[in-house]
């Protein structure tokens, strides 16, 4: 492996759920109610598609609205909570990665201010703690599609995905691995989705926690 694609939120980012229960209280803010399960769905998509999906709705304005109004409560959650931590050896993955030659970067169904603010809170840096980061809205297509791995590899001049690992807690991650032919795709469920549920998307590993992922290079 030369480079590894780590989700953020429910992966390398600890997250009791955050993101679904945000979304729900801003669609019920709207007049909308889905229930936890629904939204876990679409958990790892570009937001604002996740939101479109979710009410079968194509009004932009209507979406971006709604969007907004989510991205302002978690980039306040990721400024002030406590919370906001990495998920159990996620930093002692990624350094174990990094100081064996292989490049981590993040994606992230978020927008830019958000992945900032994560990345803020943790004291993450690029070039230090990092290599590299990408966000849906940098992007034509978020997840599923390959966009943003794309995206990474050609920042690092990798052209064969076979030698590219993608990692995440969702049904998108896995998809999205897929998609871009990455040759290790692993699920992890720290996340949205339990083992059972990510079982039945492609992937070579399901483990319960980063650490498993050294062995499985």
């Amino acid at each position: 492996m030369e480079l590894i694609v780590f989700d953020m939120a429910g992966t390398t980012v600890h997250d009791e759920n955050k993101v679904g229960l945000t979304l729900q209280t801003v669609l019920k803010e709207f007049g909308y109610d889905f229930s936890l399960d629904q939204i876990n769905v679409v958990m790892g998509y570009e937001k604002p598609v996740a939101i479109s999906i979710l009410l079968e709705e194509k009004r932009p304005e209507l979406i971006n609205k709604i969007h907004q109004v989510f991205v302002a409560k978690m980039i306040a959650f990721y400024e002030k909570s406590n919370d906001v931590k990495a998920t159990s050896n996620a930093h002692e993955t990624i350094q174990y990665l990094r100081k064996n030659g292989i490049k981590v970067a993040f994606d992230t169904g978020f927008s830019r201010p958000i992945a900032d603010a994560i990345f803020e809170k943790l004291n993450w840096k690029q070039g230090v703690d990092f290599d590299f980061s990408i966000t849906s809205d940098e992007v034509e297509h978020g997840r599923p599609y390959p966009d943003m791995i794309f995206r990474a590899m050609e920042h690092f001049n990798i052209a064969d995905a076979s030698l590219v690992g993608k990692v995440g807690d969702t049904m998108s991650d896995l998809q999205q691995g897929e998609n871009a032919k990455c040759g290790l795709v692993v699920g992890v469920t720290t996340g949205a989705y339990s083992r059972e549920e990510l079982e039945h998307h492609f992937h070579h590993y399901i483990i319960d926690d980063l650490s498993e992922l050294k062995n499985k290079l």
